[in-house]
């Protein structure tokens, strides 16, 4: 027969287990936050696009402006954001907003380390809004948004571990395990596109040489095509045509449409740009091994043309190839609203955490309330 303090023992420690057994995923599950509509925004180097979302990833509207010329001060951006929002408002009850930002975001999500498109250079964008809007708001660079959009409502669903890649002009990501974006210490984790994946090769505006996304991105593919183009290639006719002989009218949608007619060259440029697409997901992959990369951005719209070659190069890069588990490739579901979705649904756990604090703070003030009661009702006898 066991004593009391027997009891007393295995009471606690099994409470202490039972409590280490609810892991932060658990205990944050954005399952279990609020479901009330949110806004999301996206800024990036040409739009400001903004949506109210509602908990199961469905944008009941958006709206869209184009992004204030960088030349201009953090707070005309800054105004744009509020006019969007507050526009919003007027049709929907918004409890938080969130803001995916291309750019480096703090660790706190508070303020924007640098942006290359936009005048903000350790901008307090959080606290700057805060204080406009009345409601929480939480600031993420917008690879980590478009990751997390993914991981709720799109290709990455079910995943625990989860590696976007984001082929735009450049190349962004972000890194998701457990169901947390893994920031890094400084805040600054999923910079994939500036890997040295050549040495000594193509300049990069970063200020090194030979980096991923001079390699695989929007901007090396038009680079490429109108390198041809100017230099008067048999093979470039065909898109010379397209533009009427003007080679700096080639851009990356155009490449993509003529290669879907069948055009060589253009798709031998995709079949080379999805080539080293694979290889940085190759090293991606021994670094971190995930179990599904997903691949977004504007060049992910050419879906098997890239995606197709970027499996087998991934294939043949492997390391440990052919004894380990392979990594699943696949696109983006949620295509250029991806960042507004996830930014609006990580902005319903910061509205979580306001409305507990909201809470706390009318509960203690119905305790002084009625405290103060009982003291008039004292000094009253």
């Amino acid at each position: 027969m066991s004593s009391r303090g027997d009891r007393v023992y295995r009471r606690a420690t099994t409470g202490t287990s039972a409590l280490r057994t609810v892991s932060t995923r658990e205990r944050r599950s954005p399952h279990s936050a609020p479901r009330v509509p949110t806004v999301g925004i996206d800024i990036g180097g040409t739009k400001v696009m903004a949506g109210v979302v509602d908990a199961d990833g469905q944008i009941l509207e958006r709206v869209r402006t184009e992004t204030p010329d960088k030349s201009k001060s953090p707070k005309v951006v800054e105004d744009t954001i509020a006019e969007l929002v507050l526009d919003l408002s007027d049709r929907h009850d918004v409890h938080a907003v969130g803001i995916g930002a291309a750019g480096w975001v703090d660790a706190d999500r508070s303020r924007v380390l640098f942006a290359p498109h936009l005048a903000w250079r350790d901008e307090p964008l959080k606290d700057a809004l805060t204080s406009r809007l009345a409601v929480p708001v939480m600031v993420d660079n917008d690879a980590n948004t478009a990751a997390w959009g993914e991981w709720r409502f799109g290709a990455g669903r079910g995943e625990d571990h989860l590696v976007m890649i984001t082929l735009g002009t450049g190349i962004g990501g972000a890194i998701l395990e457990d169901g947390r974006v893994k920031r890094g210490k400084y805040g600054v984790a999923g910079e994939f596109g500036h890997m040295q994946v050549v040495p000594s090769g193509h300049r990069c505006p970063c200020g090194n040489r030979g980096c991923w996304e001079q390699y695989s991105s929007g901007n090396a593919l038009v680079r490429e095509a109108r390198e041809l183009a100017a230099a008067e290639s048999p093979v470039a006719y065909g898109i010379l045509d397209e533009v009427g002989g003007r080679v700096e009218e080639i851009t990356g949608p155009l490449i993509t449409d003529l290669a879907r007619r069948g055009d060589a060259m253009c798709v031998e440029l995709l079949q080379e740009i999805g080539h080293w697409l694979g290889i940085g997901i190759a090293n991606l992959a021994a670094a971190l091994d995930p179990s599904c990369f997903v691949i977004g951005g504007g060049v992910s719209a050419a879906d098997d043309l890239l995606i197709g070659p970027a499996r087998d190069a991934f294939r043949r890069h492997l390391t440990g190839r052919g004894y380990r588990p392979e990594a699943r490739l696949a696109k983006a579901q949620l295509g250029p609203e991806a960042g507004m979705v996830g930014a609006a649904d990580l902005a319903r756990l910061v509205a979580r955490r306001f409305r507990r604090a909201n809470r706390r703070r009318l509960e203690r003030y119905e305790r002084y309330e009625r405290a103060a009661d009982n003291i008039r009702r004292a000094v009253g006898q």
